[in-house]
């Protein structure tokens, strides 16, 4: 995941003490002794993209330090049911207390990447690339944007803080598209990226006849257009901005919507909405 423990440790904290509680494990206190070694593998149950083994890893060796896990199938790789990602070997009680909420953060992850790398697939005979979107699960953006990037895709913004994103509600109060790039250029710093999100051909062209309007943005958001009124917009635009596609992607639509040339398409279910990836700790 190649993600900063500072930025892990917190996330997969929060998750043991939700679990453990004042008491905790009630269960395997009280039937395993204290001094029990045990190994297990993890085990796909079912093909997909591995992202998360290091979450994992951390919320067993939080619990106990002596915990070794062996890697075999890291972040970003592919997996067939039967196989083993990992062997976890150390104190029982560790291993078992921590069992739920390694497999919760992986499986989900992998879950994630498992969905980004369908819509690759979809669209890899086209030089489009699949992206995320700030629709992720409250305090696991970084993780989810990471598993994206397992699965092959790349990331959308993090956050308000690092881009300019101007929707519908933002032209709506600014009054019109151009006075709300105006305003967006005039607030942000000179390294702010801004994209303008469109779903007619006629709001494109109204930002196109002004050069520093286009001058002014990074990026295009296509919203939402059938592949051909696509098609034509990507043509309007030629390489003066980045175009990006999105609204209702999935593998089925994604590939008409990258053969019309756009550079990025985004969909927000890969992070909110992607099924688990079904794992299982095995002895």
């Amino acid at each position: 995941m190649t993600l900063p423990i500072a930025l892990l440790e917190p996330i997969v904290r929060q998750a043991l003490a939700e679990d453990l509680g004042a008491a905790g494990d009630l269960t395997t206190n009280a039937i395993v002794p204290a001094d029990h070694r045990s190994s297990f593998d993890v085990v796909a149950r079912q093909p997909g993209v591995i992202s998360g083994i290091d979450v994992a890893t951390l919320a067993w060796r939080l619990l106990d330090p002596e915990v070794q896990v062996n890697v075999r199938l890291g972040d970003g790789a592919s997996v067939t049911p039967g196989d083993v990602v990992a062997t976890v070997l150390g104190p029982t009680r560790a291993l078992l207390t921590g069992e739920r909420v390694a497999l919760n953060l992986l499986c989900h992850l992998s879950g994630v990447a498992s969905a980004t790398a369908g819509l690759v697939a979809a669209v890899a005979h086209t030089p489009a690339r699949i992206t995320c979107t700030r629709k992720t699960t409250a305090g696991l953006r970084a993780l989810e944007k990471a598993a994206v990037r397992a699965g092959g895709g790349v990331n959308h913004r993090f956050g308000l803080h690092d881009a300019v994103l101007i929707k519908d509600n933002h032209i709506a109060i600014a009054g019109s598209l151009p006075e709300a790039i105006r305003r967006a250029r005039a607030g942000a710093g000179h390294l702010v990226a801004i994209e303008f999100e469109v779903d007619t051909l006629d709001q494109l062209d109204e930002v196109l006849a002004d050069p520093d309007l286009v001058a002014s943005c990074r990026a295009v958001l296509l919203d939402n257009m059938e592949p051909e009124t696509l098609r034509q917009a990507v043509g309007l635009v030629g390489r003066r901005l980045v175009t990006e596609a999105s609204g209702r992607i999935t593998a089925q639509t994604a590939p008409a919507l990258a053969e019309a040339g756009v550079d990025l398409i985004s969909a927000g279910w890969i992070t909110h909405s992607a099924p688990v990836l079904d794992l299982g700790l095995d002895a």
